[in-house]
Order: structure tokens, then sequence, then C-alpha cells
């Protein structure tokens, strides 16, 4: 089930040119992340804590299809998926609120691998994610 995550595109989200610059799109994107970890009971101190498993991005794209600005309202919908026992993915769709009605502005998605924090190898998810993922696919 997707998770909605409402923003302001803010002055410092973008470029010289006045339009939001592409690597602030996954800063976003990781907010909207952040905020449905914590929505879905997931502490976020705990996740983000070294307790020997750590849960980096190994793989990241985007497709920009509508300029955003500053002072643009965006609705960030964040659905995860689960990739293996050890690995998942986020996907993300940028919503410009236009009016009454929404118009697609970026795709983003974001794959994540748990890996132990000393040795790098790969560990299962930890059981609060893992729920997480898991919740968000049979709501599908």
């Amino acid at each position: 089930m997707a998770f909605s995550y409402h923003r302001t595109i803010h002055f410092p989200d973008t470029d010289a040119a006045g339009v939001v610059f592409f690597a602030r799109y996954l800063f976003i994107c990781h907010e909207a992340y952040e905020e449905a970890l914590a929505a879905a009971g997931v502490s976020l101190g705990g996740f983000f804590a070294d307790h020997g498993v750590v849960v980096p991005i190994s793989k990241s794209e985007a497709s920009y299809q509508r300029p955003l600005v500053c002072g643009d309202k965006v609705r960030v919908e964040v659905v995860p998926t689960r990739l293996s026992d050890n690995s998942y993915a986020l996907d993300y769709v940028l919503w410009k609120q236009q009016g009454s009605g929404e118009k697609r502005a970026a795709v983003v998605r974001t794959e994540h691998v748990c890996i132990d924090s000393t040795t790098r190898e790969r560990r299962p998810l930890p059981a609060p994610v893992a729920a997480w993922v898991d919740a968000a696919g049979a709501n599908a």
C-alpha cells in the first residue's frame, strides 16, 4: 500500500535555473522514506543506529517528467517491495499539486540491501523493516 508524504518545494531545493536540482529529488524521496518508516512504527533512531547491520542504497534511478519550482506543493507516494530476504525496493512517484488535480513530476526507485556493518556480508532484513515491506506488499 502506498504511503503519501506532502511537502513544499523550498528555495534550497532549486538550482540556478530555478528548478529542483536533480539530486534533491533523492533527498526529498529519502524524507518520504523516513516518514513512511515512522508511520509504520519503525523506530528511526534504532533503524539508523548501527546494531550490527546497515541497510544502504545499492541502486537508484530517476525519471524527471515535469519541472518543480520553489513554492510547488508535492505529494510523494512511497511503495516498498521485497526483492529477497535481504533486500527491498522503494518506488516513489512525486505528484505536483495543481489546483484540484495532480500531475506526475518524477518517478524514482531506490534499492536497498541489508548487510553486516563489519563484514559487509548480506544479512536478513531487520524484523521491523521486513514487516513494513511485507505489509505494504500484502496490501498492494
